[in-house]
């Protein structure tokens, strides 16, 4: 976008258009992997609204039960016993192992949640629902953003065309790039957060 209000202030026609359809080319690419994203998203369970994950939890049994757990490195069944805290327990240990290994908990989590090779379900969920809450809302609201800004471009890909921008006039080159230069500044704050940090402390770095 600054190339194009350069190209505007220039009165170079071609390259404002070019320029244009580059930064829509890079916006769409970008949302078309935040939609695979959250596809997969959606179909390992994660949304945090009611009624989306029943599949999820069906084929998991994770609705107030408890079941013998299958370690993963041993094919045979360990001895079922009741969990004092009187709560649902995980039966999926490999489940329970990808958390561990993966530092989905921290060190002091992992001693209250975990009792036996089981996993308090409710506590875990709830700490995993409340991240993709902020979550969803945090890059829908930037996708939706995006959005905006590509509905933008394409007005300016339209009024460049037609030679409209000159040195005398590219106001509204300016203020979209403007525009578009905060969403791009939104999403660095939001990478590392999201993807980054969390890693990063889960880990216990």
């Amino acid at each position: 976008m600054a190339l194009t209000v350069y190209y505007a202030q220039k009165s170079n026609r071609n390259m404002q258009v070019i320029m244009i359809l580059l930064t829509m080319a890079f916006g769409a690419t970008f949302l078309g992997v935040k939609t695979i994203e959250y596809r997969d998203k959606f179909n390992h369970g994660l949304v945090p609204v009611q009624g989306w994950n029943k599949r999820i939890k069906a084929e998991t049994n994770a609705e107030h039960e408890t079941k013998p757990c299958w370690e993963v490195d041993h094919n045979a069944p360990a001895i079922e016993h009741p969990n004092p805290r009187g709560e649902f327990q995980w039966t999926d240990c490999s489940l329970v192992k990808k958390a561990q290994d993966e530092g989905y908990l921290t060190n002091a989590e992992k001693i209250g949640y975990f009792s036996n090779g089981e996993i308090d379900a409710n506590k875990f969920r709830d700490k995993v629902r409340i991240f993709y809450y902020l979550y969803f809302v945090m890059t829908g609201l930037h996708a939706l953003h995006m959005i905006v800004g590509l509905a933008l471009m394409t007005w300016l890909l339209i009024v460049a065309w037609r030679g409209s921008f000159s040195e005398d006039y590219y106001m509204p080159v300016e203020m979209s790039g403007l525009y578009w230069h905060f969403v791009d500044i939104v999403w660095i704050f939001l990478f590392p957060l999201l993807y980054l940090l969390g890693r990063h402390f889960m880990h216990g770095g």
